[in-house]
């Protein structure tokens, strides 16, 4: 397989929160150590399942020291960047370089919907301002904006960004990257399998803050030449990853109520404009982490 610059498996995971609302630190490098406890090379902190758009630059700042203390010494760290606004972004970045973070994830400005040119600046500022790895975030059902082929062949030519997290799911382009250069990861859980086989390096997952060790197990069998195992884990985790992103509101507040059953967190909560499951919700997605065995029955 393409080398793989941050590892094979991470998880933009989910940041903890005391009751009065405050960060939890304690909780989050909880959680960063389960997942590198179970199969994980890395963790991406402050990216949207993080609540990102909910935290101060100050927060981000606190959650990635305690995430690199943590977990710093046995797995590759990346600091969600991605902001509407550049100069928000450029601020997160040099912040996160001065804090040690091994890669940036810099997903498309959102809400905005700037044109190719806009996203081009947007990116050319922030890669700029630090000289740590950075992985691109390409999501438009969240930013509504694609990250067009001649932006990616402009980038391409900057040293310091070395792959991309799809979340769009256009598995031809995404071998075109690969031929660009750029490590590709799947960035949305249903398509993992599919995009192994269009020649992604790994995943960037939700799922995985409860089935680590199966998304593990499906990279290396992929690796090893092993298609049926591969997909036998995969087909086995299909329950989990529709109860993970089936909820409306998907993300925080379902990696959490995974980890509140997995015991990791005592709790659930989220920020608003977010609202925890209910209890309906968290009883169907205790049942569906159940029959994909990451739950005892």
């Amino acid at each position: 397989m393409t080398p793989a610059p941050f590892g094979r498996v991470l998880t933009a995971m989910a940041t903890a929160f005391h009751e009065d609302g405050s960060v939890d630190l304690d909780g989050t490098a909880r959680i960063a150590a389960h997942l590198v406890d179970h199969g994980h090379d890395g963790v991406v902190v402050s990216g949207t399942t993080g609540e990102s758009p909910t935290t101060s630059v100050a927060e981000d700042g606190e959650i990635l020291r305690a995430v690199k203390d943590a977990v710093g010494g046995r797995a590759s760290v990346v600091a969600g960047v991605g902001t509407n606004a550049t100069a928000h972004s450029v601020e997160l970045a040099t912040q996160a370089e001065k804090l040690g973070a091994d890669g940036l994830l810099l997903v498309t400005p959102y809400y905005n919907k700037p044109g190719q040119a806009g996203v081009l600046n947007h990116f050319r500022q922030v890669v700029a301002a630090t000289d740590v790895p950075v992985m691109l975030y390409d999501v438009p059902g969240r930013t509504a904006t694609t990250i067009e082929l001649p932006t990616y062949e402009t980038v391409a030519e900057w040293d310091t960004v070395v792959a991309v997290k799809d979340a769009v799911g256009d598995f031809p382009r995404g071998v075109l990257l690969s031929e660009l250069g750029y490590a590709v990861y799947s960035g949305d859980d249903v398509a993992n399998l599919g995009w192994l086989a269009h020649g992604a390096v790994g995943f960037v997952s939700v799922v995985g803050h409860a089935a680590g060790d199966q998304l593990r197990a499906m990279v290396d069998a992929w690796s090893a030449g092993d298609a049926a195992e591969a997909l036998r884990v995969f087909t086995a985790l299909l329950p989990a990853i529709d109860a993970v992103m089936g909820v409306a509101n998907y993300g925080a507040t379902t990696a959490k109520a995974a980890l509140q059953l997995l015991e990791v967190l005592d709790n659930r909560r989220v920020r608003s404009p977010l609202v925890p499951l209910d209890e309906d919700e968290y009883a169907a997605l205790r049942t569906s982490l159940m029959t994909a065995g990451l739950l005892p029955a």
